[in-house]
């Protein structure tokens, strides 16, 4: 009986480098037996450079990986297991779907090369295709398929020999906006019934919230912080965290003091806040800082003045439906940020002014 508690893969001190520069920067994770693990972050930041590492399609030059209590990779002792016998499936960016073969011939390709029994083949290719919403679509070829169709059939080609892992490598990149929600939903409802690991690389925040069960951004081939996604929009540990992971209105100004856990700052142009200071640190008085909060956190068109609030000029206004993209303009600051629908109104115009007022207890104060 297998152990749900023990990881199912682990990487410990892994490193990769191409000539003098670290993609990958001894890094070392464990992933959970059944979750979705999002690798998240900016374009060159080392995410598919590790998922490729797990793939097999990467040697590191350091590290370890072990799948299920067995060692794929260690640099140490030079074991080096080939990716087509990790018992993982892919799906790549492009889905790299065969236009000369049927679906059906396309997701029994890995168990064909596998040499399983054609009634098996069929068995197994049956229940992948209902599973995945294909079912009927056995003669369609490629070209006849639509995006969204096409990388379902990648998908039931990545799972249909069971696999322990399967690794997505962005993708949704290739779908359009309402597709693209559509299938982050498809594919969670999909992870819970085959009960697979996933591990999902992506930059689009937006996707690792609403998929995963846990997520490690990565900046620079490191780690910058691992938890669920609550966890890291709530409570990021570093600027880079708290910036990449949703938005933030974010104030400069200078530290003035703290009781009780409360401290005082002095925006920069005139004005006074209070916040909660990050982790607990305590600055000098003067030093610089930020102070940010969340967009859904504030309260626009605030009525009378509070100890938190500060007036705004709205110069720039962008209507995207359920919120406002903006241009704020505080006192000698230009901010951007968001603003909720206001109720009860048509909404805001370019120009105006408007107070919002900033909860002391949603104002984290960061050191700049």
């Amino acid at each position: 009986m297998q152990d749900a508690s023990r990881p199912i893969l682990k990487l410990s001190g892994v490193t990769k480098k191409f000539n003098a520069f670290r993609a990958v920067d001894d890094i070392s994770l464990d992933i959970r037996r059944g979750e979705i693990f999002s690798l998240l972050g900016p374009s060159g930041c080392g995410k598919s450079t590790t998922l490729r590492i797990i793939a097999g399609l990467e040697q590191p030059e350091g590290g370890q990986i072990s799948l299920d209590g067995t060692v794929l990779v260690s640099a140490e002792s030079g074991v080096f297991v080939p990716s087509q016998k990790r018992n993982m499936g892919m799906v790549f960016q492009s889905y790299a779907i065969w236009p000369h073969l049927s679906v059906y011939d396309t997701v029994a390709y890995p168990l064909a090369i596998r040499k399983i029994p054609k009634g098996e083949i069929a068995a197994k290719v049956g229940k992948i295709l209902h599973q995945v919403g294909l079912e009927g679509y056995e003669s369609r070829m490629a070209p006849m398929l639509s995006g969204g169709q096409q990388q379902r059939v990648a998908l039931a080609r990545a799972l249909v020999y069971e696999p322990h892992v399967l690794l997505l490598d962005e993708p949704f990149s290739n779908l359009d906006v309402k597709l693209r929600e559509q299938m982050r939903v498809d594919l969670k409802l999909l992870q819970r019934r085959v009960g697979v690991t996933v591990i999902l690389v992506t930059h689009d925040q937006l996707e690792a919230l609403s998929m995963s069960d846990r997520i490690a951004v990565m900046n620079a081939g490191r780690i910058e912080q691992m938890g669920t996604p609550f966890e890291l929009y709530e409570n990021p540990r570093t600027a880079f965290v708290r910036d990449f992971i949703g938005a933030s209105l974010q104030l400069q100004g200078r530290f003035v003091d703290a009781r009780d856990e409360t401290a005082t700052i002095e925006l920069d142009g005139g004005g006074r806040l209070q916040g909660r200071l990050h982790n607990g640190t305590v600055p000098k008085a003067g030093d610089e800082i930020v102070a940010s909060v969340r967009p859904e956190k504030l309260v626009a068109d605030a009525q009378a003045e509070s100890a938190n609030s500060v007036e705004a000029v709205i110069k720039a206004l962008l209507f995207v439906g359920d919120k406002y993209e903006c241009v704020l303009q505080v006192g000698s600051q230009e901010i951007r940020s968001f603003l909720p629908r206001p109720r009860g109104r048509a909404g805001y115009e370019e120009g105006t002014h408007v107070r919002l007022m900033l909860p002391a207890s949603e104002v984290v104060i960061w050191p700049r």
